[in-house]
């Protein structure tokens, strides 16, 4: 399984990423010194949205197409 995902961060912005394992990657935002820079200067950070996939390439997809929401669009798919 893989999942994208939306985690609001410690300033209220959004960070959207894909994964196969979801704890060990929440994780490593909170608490790695590696990982994406941009949430690791924003902890803590909260998972907010997920979606479930079966390949690799569904997983991308999806994420890129949330990656060009708009915030309020993205807001809009939270609620």
């Amino acid at each position: 399984m893989y999942y994208a995902y939306i985690l609001k961060c410690n300033d209220d912005t959004l960070y959207v990423g894909s994964t196969n394992d979801l704890v060990r990657r929440l994780h490593q935002h909170n608490n790695a010194k590696n990982g994406a820079h941009y949430t690791k200067i924003r902890r803590p950070v909260v998972l907010v949205y997920n979606e479930m996939f079966e390949t690799y390439a569904e997983v991308r997809k999806r994420e890129g197409e949330l990656k060009r929401l708009k915030r309020q669009e993205k807001i809009a798919l939270l609620s």
